[in-house]
């Protein structure tokens, strides 16, 4: 946890100093980081119109085959054992795992020709498709909800890009995985939950209750002040005091924020409306995605799984710790049919899906024929996308892949393009340089890299 302990005093409305209030341990309980909270800025007494963005990120990489782009034609060690069916869009069609998509797919484009030609592990993956850019060098580029609220900022006193429900953990490599500020620095990092909203009491508390403090022993509050002291004269004469001391300020305007309080409380939706994204983490953090966009937040970043080992996740190689195709479909498969059409659904309804825009994503797609243990096996050349509302266009498939789903056969897209295109949707240029090391001027994109032009 963060410590942000300083010797200059802070007291408050309320009558609490600074030095109180995190001694007393307030921020502890939350299950929320401060990474981020530099994004909640003084309210705009402007109406905000601008679009919103909610990335489901589907850790372990969906198979193309078995998802968005069946080809029945192809031999059966390639076409797995599912069969396309018809949507509400003429001429497109999904694998018969999805029967709920099937119905909405008016309100997503398929992108089919997605690649990348780097090293085939989860973290490249995972870099590319939340950034735009792989890592290298030691340069670390900012997730696109991250680069968002650096050049926005929040809404009033919510921040502007928030994490569900925990940053992605091990999936096999040692690599960062593209979901912090990079070199924009840590205090715009997202603001993450850390925390799973489908279990069993999950609540998040009241963020600062009086009563909490009064209730904190005076003899632990004693020996955490006796525990600090000693180092918060040198501390205060580091380059990092005032950076912490600004993030604690934006932490407690949150914390004493009843809106701010208010975009987190699931607790407040009905049975019926939980019922609706399922009984699953992955549901229960989408209905969230839909409250904290209906409250402000411009960007929602939603990890479908943390880790891809030792759980059923899209990451189907067959051999435990992986799972094979047949049980991807029996739980992950209808998992993401149901939150993920249900949020599209609600969206709409609320009127909200024409300003925020829906993208779902893995970091890789799988390998055309069937491996012995009846999975598939990490392949880049050719996966698949959803990418709809806000101004992009739903019921249209952009691309297409080879007989066996091996490489596009047109309109390649890079995940460069992917990121470009949702800043452009965003209202941001893809181009638009930001402070890099050194204060080297780095654009979002590759300067050469343009949007997905079908889609707008």
């Amino acid at each position: 946890m963060i410590r942000l302990d300083a010797t200059r005093p802070a007291t408050f409305c309320d009558g609490h100093s600074r030095r109180d209030f995190l001694h007393a341990g307030a921020l502890a309980p939350l299950g929320l980081t401060l990474a981020g909270l530099n994004a909640a800025r003084a309210a705009d007494p402007k109406p905000d119109t601008d679009v919103n963005c909610i990335m489901l990120f589907l850790v372990g990489g969906p198979s193309q085959l078995d998802t968005w782009d069946p080809k029945p034609n192809a031999p059966a060690e390639v076409r797995g054992p599912f069969e396309p069916i018809k949507t509400n869009v003429t001429g497109t069609q999904v694998s018969e795992i999805f029967p709920k998509m099937a119905k909405h797919a008016d309100k997503f484009s398929v992108v089919r020709s997605v690649y990348h030609t780097a090293t085939a592990v989860h973290d490249t993956g995972h870099q590319m498709m939340q950034t735009g850019r792989l890592f290298s060098g030691g340069v670390e580029h900012p997730h696109v909800g991250c680069a968002l609220g650096y050049l926005k900022g929040g809404r009033g006193e919510l921040p502007a890009h928030v994490l569900l429900p925990k940053p992605i953990g091990r999936t096999g490599g040692n690599l960062p995985h593209g979901h912090t500020a990079g070199y924009l620095g840590k205090p715009h990092d997202p603001f993450i939950l850390n925390a799973d909203p489908n279990a069993p009491g999950f609540k998040v508390p009241d963020l600062l209750p009086p009563e909490y403090l009064s209730a904190i022993r005076a003899e632990r509050r004693q020996k955490l002040r006796d525990a600090v002291d000693g180092a918060t004269a040198a501390f205060e004469q580091s380059a990092a005091a005032k950076q912490l001391d600004d993030n604690f300020k934006l932490a407690f305007k949150l914390m004493s924020s009843a809106k701010a309080r208010d975009a987190f409380a699931l607790e407040k939706e009905t049975n019926k409306s939980k019922d609706r994204y399922g009984r699953t983490r992955f549901g229960q953090c989408c209905l969230m995605a839909r409250r904290l966009i209906e409250a402000g937040v411009r960007f929602v970043t939603v990890n479908m799984f943390e880790t891809v080992f030792d759980e059923v996740t899209w990451d189907i190689h067959g051999s435990k710790p992986f799972t094979d195709i047949v049980q991807m479909s029996k739980e992950v498969a209808p998992n993401f049919d149901q939150a993920y059409t249900a949020l599209l659904e609600d969206l709409s309804e609320r009127g909200l899906l024409s300003n925020t825009m829906v993208v779902a994503l893995g970091e890789f797609g799988r390998t055309p024929k069937v491996n012995p243990a009846g999975g598939r096996d990490h392949h880049p050349g050719a996966w698949s996308i959803l990418m709809g509302g806000g101004p992009l266009k739903g019921g249209i498939v952009v691309g297409e892949t080879d007989e066996h789903a091996f490489a596009p056969k047109t309109r390649p897209v890079t995940p460069g393009e992917v990121a470009a295109t949702i800043y452009k949707g965003l209202g941001l240029d893809p181009h638009k340089e930001l402070p890099g090391p050194q204060n080297r001027p780095i654009p979002l994109v590759d300067y050469a890299v343009k949007p997905i032009g079908e889609l707008f």
